[in-house]
């Protein structure tokens, strides 16, 4: 590449052009037309075309200078902010700025065979919309791997070096029975300075492998721009208004990967203002917004990432696609045992399309062949669902190389990492915070009785003592499945990775979401949030040797607010648990099933809750039964009461303590 005289060219111009495009729907979007331009966006503007000019002027593109020069013409008048940006003249600017683009495609490489009629006069600005979106900007692959290889040698050096302060410890050794002390001195300073200059080095070597490792991969965000053009070009054609909404996140994937789930989106996108989105008069008319919603979302779940469009529009016409397939020579049996999600699914086998026209938007039912394709080449899988409110569309493709927020700790004697998308909070925990529960143990956090298990997995050795003093609690909300919290040795901050999925003959644990490489070059573990709690109960429970479970647990109490906040909190300690609205039905549900507790409020009509412990205290089938009163009662003569009615707990509603309720059950349930 060192031979391209366009080299840096292109990626500042393709940066300028991304602002361009950007300022220009901002400002058409913000107006409407109508009101004044901002004059200080609109000075901006100027700014980055002026900036392209000049640069395309120093390298002879007289072309895109002179496009770039017709920009500037179409802002000036707005830079005062006396004028509008009107619809027409929005239009040209971002014609001219895809024209630009194709120009900048069209330089010529070194390294690429001239194509037939390169010579050719430059494309003229399109009249419809481009049937391709363009390319995500992204680094060289080939320069990174480069740089990779660089840093893999300076590594090797490094490596020498510390060999070599070694052998300098040695002889500084030697030399204290043998030199004066002023040799000895230098010695140590020249020990030092070695030392000082390995560190630095060190140090300027994890960022430079950190930034080469990110050079690989390409922000999610990247994709809104063109994304947004796409809603924008899309509504203009078709008489539509559209106001679109983008939230990507931090997610970055490989650029190969984007370059094809964005292929699909813009589909998608299309689709979305083809079919979905009504016209202004039809949106009015059902009590809408004149401008339909199209709103973009990406995320990652587990090991996979995930692209979300959906919109505000009449949704899809689940009539239509069945007389598409009927069309198609689809048995009208067999669609008519057909849901809407299956019915939405066949969509996506190809070649259906339920518009009785073709446009240049639609009609010719190969818009989400783009998209079958793309996730099939990938791996990956398209979930819709449609109704009223309008339709909304996921792909989830599996990722090979992502940017990850990780909080690091230690755990059996080494660094782990987990996502930090996941991780709800951290405390410290003494060992007498730790509460018994039905499958193990629990913590009070944030008002909730989280599951609570010490993070061992076998990946290491443990310390001795480790879980018999303090530690520090990782309280986790994975996407999916219920929250928990995980004891570490320690916290050691919160670290940027990027993750890798495990060598493919690699047996990992299901709790391990990937690697990473640390300082040293050396692979890490990701944890993954999704499946660590149910790992550490199976490593529990295979250690203990699967005891028997816990009884269940009978609540009584009228109230179903008790009712329920009790049986909430027991559950999440682990326990199963029964309910019974009156202490008639609680006594013929204990006769007829084996309790391990009840929990009986005093107040209810009918029997009370002292007449319950009364009446199963007296019977031969349920005297071995503990029962603690749950009870807004606290006078002297209740408690006393209790007592003798055989009681085993007392506990007020107006003073309830999760942590105490827990402590006083894990005492009485036995297996």
């Amino acid at each position: 590449m060192a031979g391209d005289p366009y080299r840096y060219f292109r990626i500042e111009a393709r940066e300028l052009l991304e602002q361009l495009s950007a300022g220009v729907l901002a400002l058409e979007g913000a107006q409407d037309g109508a009101a004044p331009a901002d004059a200080a966006g609109v000075a901006r503007l100027l700014r980055l075309a002026h900036t392209l000019k000049g640069a395309a002027r120093v390298v002879r593109q007289a072309e895109i200078a002179d496009l770039t020069h017709g920009v500037e013409d179409l802002l000036a008048p707005l830079r005062e902010g006396g004028a509008a940006l009107a619809r027409g003249a929005a239009d040209q600017l971002l014609a001219a700025l895809d024209r630009i683009g194709a120009l900048l495609e069209r330089l010529p490489r070194p390294d690429a065979a001239p194509a037939p009629g390169a010579a050719a006069a430059a494309p003229a600005v399109p009249d419809t919309l481009p049937q391709a979106p363009p390319r995500l900007a992204r680094a060289d692959l080939v320069e990174v791997d480069a740089l990779l290889e660089g840093l893999g040698e300076i590594g090797g050096e490094l490596e020498g070096m510390r060999r070599l302060a070694g052998q300098l410890d040695a002889a500084t050794r030697s030399t204290a029975s043998l030199a004066p002390g002023l040799a000895r001195q230098r010695l140590a300073q020249m020990e030092r300075a070695l030392a000082d200059g390995i560190e630095r080095i060190d140090r300027e070597l994890r960022q430079a492998r950190d930034a080469a490792e990110r050079l690989r991969l390409v922000p999610a965000a990247s994709m809104c721009g063109v994304l947004e053009r796409a809603a924008r070009d899309a509504a203009q054609g078709l008489g539509k208004q559209v106001a679109f909404e983008a939230a990507a996140g931090s997610l970055r994937l490989e650029g190969d990967v984007l370059e094809l789930v964005l292929g699909s989106l813009v589909q998608l996108v299309r689709n979305a203002v083809a079919h979905g989105i009504e016209t202004p008069a039809e949106r009015r008319a059902a009590g809408k917004q004149p401008a339909g919603r199209i709103a973009f979302a990406a995320g990652r779940r587990g090991t996979r990432a995930w692209f979300r469009c959906s919109d505000d529009g009449r949704g899809v016409d689940l009539a239509a696609v069945r007389a598409a397939l009927a069309r198609r020579g689809a048995p009208a049996g067999e669609l008519d045992g057909l849901d809407a999600g299956q019915l939405l699914a066949r969509l996506f086998e190809g070649g259906i399309s339920t518009r009785g026209a073709v446009s240049e938007l639609a009609g010719r039912g190969v818009g989400l062949d783009v998209v079958r394709d793309a996730m099939a080449r990938l791996g990956g899988t398209v979930h819709a669902s449609s109704g009223a409110g309008g339709t909304m569309v996921e792909l989830q493709v599996p990722m090979s190389l992502a940017a990850l927020d990780v909080l690091m700790v230690e755990a059996e004697g080494r660094l782990l990492a987990l996502p930090l998308d996941a991780v709800r909070g951290t405390v410290r925990v003494a060992q007498d915070q730790v509460l018994a529960a039905a499958d193990g143990a629990a913590i009070e956090y944030g008002g909730q009785v989280l599951a609570f298990r010490p993070l061992e997995l076998g990946l290491g050795t443990a310390r001795a003592g480790h879980g018999r003093r303090a530690m520090s609690a990782v309280a986790l909300a994975p996407a999916q499945g219920a929250a928990s919290a995980v004891g570490v040795t320690r916290l050691a901050g919160v670290e940027s990775v990027v993750l890798q999925p495990p060598p493919p003959l690699a047996a990992a644990e299901a709790s391990v979401l990937g690697l990473y490489l640390d300082d040293a070059g050396d692979p890490g573990i990701v944890l993954d949030p999704e499946h660590l709690a149910p790992a550490l109960a199976a490593r529990a429970n295979a250690g203990a040797g699967a005891g028997a479970p816990a009884k269940p647990i009978l609540v009584v109490d009228d109230s179903l607010t008790t009712r329920m906040l009790e049986c909430s909190i027991l559950e999440a300690a682990g326990y199963s648990v029964a309910m019974a609205a009156s202490a008639e039905e609680g006594l013929a549900m204990a006769l007829q099933r084996d309790f391990g507790l009840v929990l009986v409020d005093v107040e209810m009509p009918g029997m009370d809750g002292f007449t319950f412990i009364e009446k199963a205290s007296a019977d031969p089938a349920l005297r071995h039964l503990p029962c603690i009163l749950v009870t807004s009662r606290d006078s002297p003569q209740d408690r006393a009461r209790a007592v003798q009615a055989g009681a085993r707990g007392h506990i007020v509603k107006g003073e309830f303590d999760q942590a105490q309720f827990l402590r006083q059950v894990g005492e009485l349930v036995q297996p």
